[in-house]
């Protein structure tokens, strides 16, 4: 759980390293460049639209208009350094969220004034709850036609399931939207056609009622979580506004409440008390626990501290033409430019080039990085996203952020056969910068083929190889990444391995019962072992052995040469020689006895399975429901939403390829959807032979 620590004269409580989360289109670009601008950071406003924001600054994002990659800026606010990262919004760049997540103190969540909770925002906010990041709410796009704030926070409070701390109370609704008022301070402020900042008045007399409610709601909603403020709210039946902010503060730390605030990033309103609520509520580097790390087995920890052993962890990778960029969250201790450090990983030591203070694209180079400080630095050769750098003579090794299964894999190949070689260098350098793609070698048809996290992830892959490499390649039809499970197992499976060729021979005897395992049901399961054999008839480095060979054996699985998983294995007897049995012999054993165990089990094909949630005029409603169900869809709910029909299914990722062209022809081109990955189920028997 955050903590809060009063640590007013060091100079890391001016320090906040935050995220913008939320949904594609709910405005987090908007309002990192927005930010930027009401901190002077740019002198311009940057617009999506336009192709003009920092962050959005790769060719592809500013085409598509969408985020791709999470992108650091880092401004200052009354005295307060922000380190900010804008996030991606679309599921396919999941993992840029994810490894993001890792290094931040703090996040503020967008939602969209008339939609609410979307499917993303509901995934992002999960992240952080996984991360146990300190998040504010900011209610965006208050100027658009059926705008409401009490929906957006009702929608809020059912599907993420917060206690939301509503800090504001609009002035105008839609296109009337001029301002706030501030609840905590019971004051108004308004912002004028075309002002850049906000004028500070009293609340005006038709909402003076209507704030005095709120703002009794408020303090009983905080009374009621912190005991501070309970006390005070007894001997006095009201809090001061002193007391109040502290009191938020405090449930941010602890997650026991969210600040919400509202506002219109695109004319640039709320945007100051936005500011204003990252500096109050969110924490410092020096609010949250001291990092955690293992050394030869034993747990460490590490404080917010620059005269600590140094810690750092790489979250990002960017191989720019002019040098290869990592990203780094400095935990503990200071980096210098030009020190020899240590990578926990690779156990080799790497020497810091430079070190620069991020703004997107552009950076201001720096003497040294101290705790707490997110920069980047040139001049490491070996460090991947989620390496540890350490001070040599402290040695640390952090958790790396989790890495997604990719799911969706295209095969590839450079048409001009001259051009293999550049091929897959440039597909290595997409793999070193992205750990959520892979690239692997079909060993039957001697293809290359990369895999990701969706459609649209593996376009914008494939599109960098040809805009950045200049190369051109062919790219195959999408497939997805199946897997195979036990439907039912079989009992007392014996196997026994021998070989003779003269001189030591090999000899392992093993019996084994396979199950179907669903303890973890996301994926599908995973794969348990676990032995009941007595007596000392196979002994336990050949248990380890058997194990290991099992594992070896879920590489391929009997209805297509998916990976296997959903079972158990229990080695049930077994029979060793004195002479000819081994590791080897076992290890051997055990790989070729499970695989004609599933050959002889009843096997099931797993498909990945997306959650969608369509967005179709009312009128369409009908042709969308039958293209589902045409895509083996299944339809688990419907609702109308700002004048839109809403409507939620379950679908093979399988039959999603293409899907947005034909949304599009359906609905005149009205029509969105968004998609999130939800686990496996049973496909098809045909779908078997897809590869």
């Amino acid at each position: 759980m955050r903590t809060h620590t009063n640590t007013r004269t060091n100079p890391l409580t001016t320090v906040r390293n935050l995220g913008i989360l939320a949904h594609v289109d709910a405005g987090k670009t908007t309002v990192t460049e927005r930010i930027l601008y009401t901190t002077g950071t740019t002198h311009k406003r940057g617009e999506v639209h336009d192709g003009t924001t920092v962050t959005d600054f790769d060719p592809q994002e500013r085409d598509r208009g969408i985020t791709i990659f999470a992108a650091a800026v880092s401004c200052s606010w009354h005295g307060h350094r922000i380190n900010l990262i804008d996030t991606p919004g679309h599921v396919d760049f999941a993992d840029e969220v994810e490894r993001s997540l890792r290094v931040l103190d703090g996040a503020v969540a967008v939602f969209d004034a008339v939609a609410g909770v979307e499917p993303q925002s509901e995934s992002v906010w999960r992240q952080a709850d996984r991360h146990d990041v300190p998040r504010i709410a900011f209610v965006n796009k208050m100027d658009r036609a059926g705008a409401d704030l009490d929906t957006a926070v009702a929608s809020i409070r059912e599907r993420l399931h917060p206690v939301p701390l509503v800090v504001q109370l609009p002035i105008g609704t839609e296109d009337g939207f001029t301002g706030v008022v501030d609840l905590p301070r019971m004051r108004a402020l308004v912002w004028a056609d075309g002002a850049d900042t906000a004028e500070e008045r009293p609340v005006p007399d038709a909402l003076h009622e209507e704030a005095v409610r709120r703002r009794r709601l408020l303090e009983e909603q905080v009374a009621e979580r912190h005991p501070a403020a309970l006390e005070e709210f007894c001997d006095r039946e009201a809090l001061t506004a002193d007391t109040l902010a502290a009191a938020l503060r405090d449930l941010t730390h602890t997650g026991d409440g969210v600040v919400v605030l509202c506002g219109s990033a695109y004319r640039n309103r709320g945007v100051e008390p936005l500011l204003d609520a990252v500096v109050a509520y969110l924490p410092s580097p020096l609010d949250v626990p001291p990092v955690h790390g293992t050394h030869d087995g034993t747990e460490q920890e590490r404080p917010a501290d620059p005269a600590a052993p140094m810690a750092a962890l790489a979250f990002k990778v960017n191989a720019t033409p002019t040098g290869r960029l990592t990203y780094l969250r400095v935990y503990s201790g200071t980096i210098e430019k030009g020190a020899t450090v240590w990578d926990s990983g690779t156990r080799r030591t790497e020497r810091i080039g430079r070190i620069l203070r991020v703004r997107a694209d552009r950076h201001d180079p720096l003497e040294r990085a101290v705790a707490g400080d997110i920069v980047a630095v040139v001049g490491l050769k070996s460090a991947r996203a989620g390496s540890t750098l350490c001070a040599p003579d402290a040695p640390l090794l952090l958790e790396p952020p989790g890495v997604a299964e990719p799911v969706v894999h295209v095969a590839v190949e450079a048409k001009r056969s001259t051009d293999t070689d550049r091929l897959a260098s440039a597909l290595a350098r997409l793999t070193e910068e992205d750990p959520s793609l892979t690239v692997r070698t079909d060993p039957e048809t001697g293809q290359t083929v990369l895999s990701g996290m969706g459609e649209l992830h593996l376009e914008v892959a494939t599109e960098r190889v040809r805009r950045e490499h200049g190369l051109e390649v062919a790219v195959g039809r999408p497939g997805v990444a199946y897997r195979e499970t036990v439907g039912e197992g079989v009992t007392g499976f014996v196997h026994r391995h021998v070989k003779q060729d003269g001189g030591a021979g090999q000899f392992a005897h093993v019996v084994l019962d396979v199950e179907p395992w669903e303890e973890d049901t996301e994926g599908g399961g995973g794969f348990v072992f676990r032995s009941t054999v007595v007596g000392g008839r196979v002994p336990q480095e050949y248990v380890r052995a058997v194990e290991a060979g099992c594992r070896d054996a879920l590489a391929e699985g009997p209805l297509g040469g998916h990976p296997v998983t959903g079972l158990r294995v229990t080695l049930t007897d077994g029979q060793t020689h004195v002479k000819d049995s081994s590791d080897t012999a076992f290890r051997t054993a055990g790989r070729f006895g499970l695989r004609d165990a599933l050959r002889a089990s009843a096997m099931v094909l797993l498909e990945p399975v997306v959650d969608v949630t369509v967005t179709v005029p009312e009128d369409a409603v009908g042709g969308v429901l039958g293209d589902l169900a045409a895509r083996r869809g299944r339809v688990t709910g419907s609702a109308t939403r700002g004048g839109a029909a809403v409507v939620t299914a379950t679908v093979p990722l399988a039959e999603l390829f293409g899907y947005a062209t034909r949304l599009r022809s359906r609905t005149q081109g009205r029509g969105t959807f968004t998609a999130r990955p939800t686990g496996y189920a049973p496909a098809p028997t045909a779908a078997a032979q897809t590869r």
